[in-house]
This record gives C-alpha cells, sequence and structure tokens, in this order.
C-alpha cells in the first residue's frame, strides 16, 4: 500500500428529500464505531424531518471495524473528537441546515455531553447512556437531556444518580440495560427506547428550528 493522503472528515449523510433548509443532528457513534444500527438511526431522523450526519471518529486509525473495540476507544484524542463533531456540525450549516443538535449512545453519549458543555455550533444535545458523564458534570451550554438505564452494568448507578442529581431532567429507565437503543441486539429494550425515541424528537421538536 502505498503513502495515505490526508483525507477530509468522512462520514455517512441522511436528509430529507425536501430542499433545506431542514434541522441537522450530528450523530456520534459507540465505542464500536459506525454500525448499520447507526446509519438505521440516521435514516430515521430524517424520515422525521431532519438532516443526520454520522462521522467515523476513527478514520485516523483505520476507520470503524479496523481494530478490536479496546484498541480503537484507546487511539482516539477526545480534543480532536470533539474538533470532528464540530467539523460535522458545519458540514451540515454548510448544507443548509438551520439549526444544529448532536445525539449520541455509549462513547457517543459522553462526547454529546462534552460538546454540550463545550458549547459551539450546537443548539440542543440529547446522550444516551455516556460512562464518565459523572465525572465531568458542569453547565450545557445549550438545552441538554440524557438518558439511561437503570441496570447498566457498564455505567454505576451512583454515577447515574450524581448525573440526575446535577441535571434533573435526566431519564433513567429502571429495567433497562446498557445498549437499549440498539435494536437488533439482546441489549434492546422496546418500551425504553420506544419513549425515549419520543422524547428524543419533542426535545429537538423544541429547539431545533
Amino acid at each position: 500500500m502505498g503513502v495515505v493522503t490526508e483525507i477530509a472528515l468522512p462520514y455517512f449523510l441522511s436528509h430529507p428529500a425536501a430542499p433545506a433548509p431542514w434541522p441537522g443532528i450530528v450523530v456520534i457513534h459507540e465505542g464500536n464505531g459506525i454500525t448499520a444500527q447507526l446509519l438505521r438511526v440516521c435514516q430515521r431522523l430524517s424520515s422525521a424531518g431532519y438532516a443526520a450526519i454520522a462521522p467515523d471518529l476513527y478514520y485516523r486509525v483505520g476507520g470503524s471495524e479496523s481494530g478490536n473495540f479496546a484498541k480503537l476507544m484507546g487511539s482516539i484524542d477526545a480534543d480532536v473528537v470533539l474538533a470532528d463533531v464540530e467539523r460535522a456540525a458545519v458540514t451540515l450549516r454548510g448544507l443548509g441546515a438551520s439549526s444544529i443538535g448532536v445525539t449520541g449512545f455509549c462513547m457517543g453519549g459522553l462526547f454529546t455531553y462534552r460538546r454540550a458543555v463545550a458549547g459551539g455550533a450546537f443548539d440542543a444535545a440529547v446522550g444516551f447512556y455516556g460512562a464518565g458523564i459523572a465525572h465531568g458534570l458542569a453547565t450545557p451550554q445549550c438545552p441538554t437531556l440524557l438518558f439511561f438505564g437503570g441496570r447498566d452494568p457498564w455505567i454505576p448507578e451512583a454515577d447515574i444518580e450524581a448525573v440526575r442529581a446535577h441535571h434533573p431532567s435526566t431519564i433513567v429507565y429502571a429495567e433497562a440495560t446498557h445498549g437499549f437503543m440498539r435494536d437488533g441486539s439482546g441489549d434492546y429494550d422496546e418500551a425504553a427506547a420506544t419513549d425515549a425515541w419520543s422524547r428524543m424528537l419533542d426535545f429537538f421538536g423544541s429547539h431545533l428550528h
């Protein structure tokens, strides 16, 4: 293989058939990278009227599925990820998005929160089961809604309670586990996922115009 030329941030993009402007949402992948399930999330958001962009945050180390979960997670730099998420938002603006939200799952849930705290291009944020949020609680610069499963084996109950104490609007589904939004997996919880999806759309509908 020859020398690899530096490339622009790669992404999956889905948007309504109607021409812009439409509200846009950056979708941040889980620790295992871009998956078919994540692309379905983007398409569902577009069906609801949003332009959705999912950047591959692992492209500098070979892209999603180029290594195991631990290797890929260990390869990223938090500041670089936050900058990439901002770049994805700028891409949406360039396509005609009228406002920008951000959402993410697992690792993406954590970076959704960090991006909301950092401010920038975003008008609203919705994060799902982001481990580590409790250890960096701060004041988001845009309206922010967080979701957790009460039986999450990766996020201690004390951490979830700390987040809920700091952000009283946080939703916890008592019987759901980590990955409850991941349809097609053993962790999928239809009741929690359906309710959370509805709440997310209502939240974005209130804050993105």
